[in-house]
Order: structure tokens, then C-alpha cells, then sequence
């Protein structure tokens, strides 16, 4: 007797497009990724500290002034920032929004996390890759179920 294939198990092997599709977005995410970091490490300094600096961002995100220096210089050009050298970095209205939107999507998975019972440090540790390659519709699901489990 043949046994019918579970709907966990037919979902493992993905059709060629969906495959392609899927890991297309997962390139840009990562892309992406570094851009939202930043502007939520410049989104938190400048609320604290007044201000940016580009030794305070290497700290907080773990890598040289030269990192820091060449990223900014993309984050300007995408118009996320504005710097001018040995000076402070500063938020444009469209580096704030994606700040707010990383923000969000951030304390969101944290806190779906914690509803499931992961300790607290792991899941603000888990959130911090998550949030990057959440889809809209996954957030806004995950978001229904919070407000129904809260």
C-alpha cells in the first residue's frame, strides 16, 4: 500500500521557479541587510548621543572606521544619509523611515519569539538575522497572531 505524502513533506521539494524566485530575494534582503543595520545603529546614537560618529558606529557594529566610512559613502549616495568627512551622520526622512521600519520588524520577531517561549537574549540575538528576510505577509501574519495571543 502506498502511503500519501505528507503536505510538510510535498512542500520540501520547491518547483525550479519558486526555488529561483526565493533565493533572488534572499540576495536582495542581504543587500538590504547592511543598509538597515546602519540606519538603526545611527537611528539609536543619534537619540542617545545627539549625534553619530563614525568610531561609535564601528563599535556598536563591530567593524573598522574604514567599513563605516565606505558604507556611509553608499548609504549617501542611496540618499539614507548625510555626512561630510571627520563630522557627524545624520538621518535623511528616508533613512529615518527604513530606521522605523527595521525598528519595527525587529521588536516585532522579538516579541513573537518571547511568546514562544525563547529567552529573551537568544531571541533578540535570532531577530537581529530575521528581521532582514521577513516578507510582508509573514510580518503581518506573525502580527495578527500577537495581537491574538497577547
Amino acid at each position: 500500500m502506498e502511503r500519501k505524502r505528507s503536505t510538510r513533506n510535498a512542500r520540501a521539494v520547491r518547483p525550479a521557479a519558486l526555488q529561483a524566485r526565493s533565493l533572488r530575494r534572499t540576495r536582495r534582503d542581504r543587500a538590504n541587510e547592511t543598509a538597515e543595520d546602519y540606519v538603526e545603529a545611527i537611528a539609536d546614537l543619534s537619540a542617545s548621543q545627539g549625534e553619530a560618529r563614525v568610531v561609535d558606529l564601528a563599535r556598536r557594529l563591530g567593524v573598522s572606521h574604514v567599513t563605516v566610512n565606505r558604507t556611509v559613502a553608499r548609504l549617501q549616495r542611496n540618499g539614507l544619509v548625510s555626512a561630510q568627512p571627520y563630522r557627524a551622520i545624520f538621518l535623511t526622512s528616508a533613512g529615518r523611515r527604513l530606521a522605523n521600519e527595521s525598528r519595527r520588524k525587529h521588536e516585532t520577531i522579538v516579541r513573537f519569539l518571547e511568546s514562544l517561549g525563547v529567552p529573551d537574549d537568544v531571541a533578540l540575538m535570532d531577530a537581529e538575522g530575521i528581521e532582514h528576510h521577513v516578507s510582508a505577509k509573514t510580518l503581518a501574519a506573525i502580527v495578527r497572531w500577537l495581537d491574538r495571543h497577547d
